[in-house]
């Protein structure tokens, strides 16, 4: 809010421009749960979070329902305007819904991409309105010359970057691609240009071999 209100705002950036999302790194109490939303509602200076989400579901049943409480009332009190969940299985959404909740989670933050599609989780998400948020959409890297990829970018002239990202928007998730140069995030989001053929995400589609780059708790207890 300090740069918000300052000289150094030359752009007239306001706080409806900014989209703030944060995690609670661990499931446990109620209790804990709050005072970790309200201490991060003081540290960002923003006034209020835009979409927290709890970071996994480790900790268990009753852990993740706690948590899943304090996020509710976190919304009602006007902290938080959007609550979600990351890392979460079907098991643990269907858990999260049979408990009758006053919010579903409008967000689900799972690692996607054609090397790992997820089909089963994101198909439920998309059936329960849940919005998938594709992290590591680019698989760090780590396939950006598969022939696959490498033949598809060629043919719609684009980066393997830019393929991969507008794979997961054609499915209609959000993907969260990672750059730490400018150049490269502004041309991540130059996609609007080309839409791959059927024939194309078909094939995609296909390149998956259950590739986890990071962690993968969607089967935890």
């Amino acid at each position: 809010m300090n740069h918000l209100s300052s000289k150094d705002n030359s752009s007239g950036l306001k706080r409806e421009d900014i989209h703030y999302t944060t995690k609670l790194s661990n499931n446990s109490s109620y209790d804990v749960a709050r005072k970790s939303i309200k201490q991060s509602v003081e540290r960002c200076g923003l006034g209020y979070i835009d979409l927290f989400l709890l970071h996994s579901p480790y900790g268990g049943k009753t852990a993740r329902l706690e948590s899943w409480k304090a996020v509710e009332d976190a919304i009602a009190d006007g902290e938080v305007k959007i609550g979600g969940v990351s890392n979460y299985g079907i098991k643990h959404l269907q858990e999260l819904m049979a408990s009758k909740p006053r919010v579903l989670p409008a967000v689900n933050q799972i690692e996607v991409h054609p090397f790992n599609t997820r089909t089963e989780i994101t198909s439920y998400c998309q059936e329960h309105d849940i919005v998938v948020e594709a992290y590591a959409p680019l698989v760090r890297a780590w396939r950006m010359k598969h022939p696959v990829i490498a033949s598809l970018s060629n043919k719609y002239s684009c980066t393997p970057a830019q393929l991969l990202v507008r794979w997961s928007l054609q499915h209609g998730y959000v993907p969260l691609p990672k750059s730490v140069t400018k150049s490269r995030i502004v041309e991540n989001g130059e996609v609007s240009g080309f839409e791959i053929d059927a024939d194309g995400m078909n094939q995609m589609d296909g390149l998956d071999e259950y590739l986890v780059t990071d962690w993968d708790p969607v089967d935890a207890d």
